[in-house]
């Protein structure tokens, strides 16, 4: 009974030992007598106990890897806490196990040297400018050493970029200052404009003011000759009737009393001088002055 115990045990070992499992998205690197011999890939597979062992088991997804701060010395002498995360996977399972004794370690340290040569490079304000060129830089490094370690990198990524205190102090006291000038250089902009709104305002005024009073002026001209025409018209319809009237039989007598009229009525409205009204010095005028008047009339309408 215990042989048969043994028996079964000793099978359950060598089945466990014959047959493997390998998970989706792993890879297990087999040895023989201590030589690499084949990678398993996921699926069940079978591996000669005693001979063959699992030496390596790798995952082959992506692996985010946090690379430690570090202190970094710019060009133009300034130094800055870097550290930032990176991103690979195993790409070459044999490699991996055999290229380097501990890739991770290796590609923390790389990452880290890069990342000092690059930054080395530029100056401080363009290493906040050039993030990416900075991790461009890195992941073209890291990715060509990495190929003998079966690794591939993936991506780099700065996570904070601290300088000094005081170098912080003054970078923001030019932005404060930077804002400042563009705020003064808007209020003198807004204020140049206004001027010139106000300006172009008054001219157009101005214009518009003139030329109303120019077309009062026309309008008045114009209502003046118009109204100095009618007065000319009126007259000389009245005089084309008057003539027309003289011609009818009386007419002749009728101017005489007309003229005999305006001559009296010119009299009694001699001004008057000290209460002393001026009358002629016998009535007699009166008469001539009225024959004078015919005598010019007639004379008017003989000639030529």
């Amino acid at each position: 009974m215990e042989i048969a115990i043994v028996l079964a045990v000793i099978v359950v070992i060598f089945i466990a030992q014959t047959y493997k499992i390998v998970p989706q998205q792993h890879a297990w690197v087999v040895e023989r007598l201590g030589k690499y011999d084949r990678t398993l890939t996921p699926g069940l597979k079978f591996v000669i106990p005693f001979v063959e062992r699992v030496a390596y088991k790798h995952s082959l997804k992506e692996v985010p890897l946090d690379v430690p701060s570090q202190v970094c010395i710019t060009k133009d002498n300034t130094q800055l806490q870097v550290d930032g995360i990176l991103y690979f996977q195993i790409t070459d399972p044999m490699r991996a196990s055999y290229g380097s004794s501990n890739y991770i370690v290796a590609i923390t340290q790389l990452a880290q040297t890069t990342l000092r040569s690059v930054i080395g490079k530029m100056e401080l304000d363009k290493t906040f400018e050039e993030r990416a060129h900075i991790n461009a830089g890195v992941v073209e490094a890291l990715d060509e050493a990495a190929l003998n370690w079966g690794v591939k990198v993936l991506r780099y990524e700065i996570k904070d970029l601290t300088p000094p205190a005081a170098i912080l102090h003054s970078m923001q006291a030019q932005i404060t200052a930077e804002r400042e000038k563009r705020a003064l250089i808007a209020a003198s902009e807004g204020r140049r404009q206004e001027q010139i709104n106000i300006a172009t305002g008054e001219r157009e005024a101005f214009i518009a003011r003139s030329e109303g009073a120019k077309q009062a002026e026309i309008n008045k001209a114009q209502g003046e000759a118009a109204a100095i025409t009618a007065v000319a018209e009126a007259t000389a319809d009245a005089i084309r009737k008057i003539a027309a009237a003289i011609q009818q039989p009386g007419g002749e007598q009728a101017v005489q009393l007309k003229v005999a009229e305006r001559a009296v009525d010119a009299y009694g409205q001699l001004a008057k001088t000290n209460n002393t009204m001026i009358v002629p010095g016998h009535m007699g005028e009166v008469a001539g002055l009225v024959g004078t008047a015919m005598a010019l009339f007639r004379g008017g309408k003989v000639g030529p």
